[in-house]
């Protein structure tokens, strides 16, 4: 299995470590070309206005579109913005996934924070929570048609959503110790619905 982290700009790394941890082929795509020996793609945090125009200056709007209609996606933080259909704002998205969000809705760097999370469809999730580290975050204002909220703050503000193959989170899971999250998505990848 080899999964690829999106590595325009922002936390690609920390993606590739966890993913190494668990055993999976993990590498850094640079060049949409590179698209084609995947299983599986993250898209991380980091600079979303950023990763967008870079997306656009290397050709990867299509081949990312392409890739999101075949096999599995994921978006954190940043790589959520790029997901969703509907940001608010003009600026290059790929309009793969039924969710409208709101850029870094949580506040400033200042106004980071970390929060534990029930998370429906991780291993134990009902019971064991997964701690959510919310860095300049986009908030999920709504998931549309066949979109699913699957983890909500304490106040009930959704937090990630899946739709399909599709996967969104609004925090950094690559910045715990806690793998459940790269474990789903591989399960995404081996056990396509």
């Amino acid at each position: 299995m080899k999964i690829g982290v999106l590595a325009l700009q922002g936390a690609f790394i920390e993606h590739i470590h966890v993913l190494k941890k668990l055993g999976a082929d993990a590498i850094p795509i640079r060049m949409p070309d590179e698209l084609d020996a995947l299983d599986g793609l993250i898209i991380p945090g980091g600079e979303s206005t950023t990763i967008g125009k870079l997306a656009v200056m290397y050709n990867f709007i299509e081949p990312l579109r392409c890739f999101a209609q075949k096999k599995p996606l994921w978006g954190t933080c940043a790589g959520m913005i790029l997901m969703a259909k509907n940001i608010g704002r003009d600026q290059p998205v790929l309009d793969v996934m039924d969710i409208v969000v709101e850029r870094n809705a949580f506040g400033r760097q200042q106004q980071s924070f970390e929060e534990d999370l029930y998370v429906s469809c991780l291993q134990n999730g009902k019971t064991m929570p997964f701690h959510g580290v919310f860095i300049r975050s986009p908030k999920l204002l709504e998931a549309r048609g066949k979109a699913n909220v699957v983890a909500r703050l304490a106040d009930d503000t959704p937090v990630a959503a899946i739709e399909g193959r599709l996967l969104v989170t609004s925090f950094h899971p690559e910045l715990t110790d806690d793998p459940r999250f790269h474990l789903f998505f591989v399960g995404l990848i081996m056990n396509p619905s």
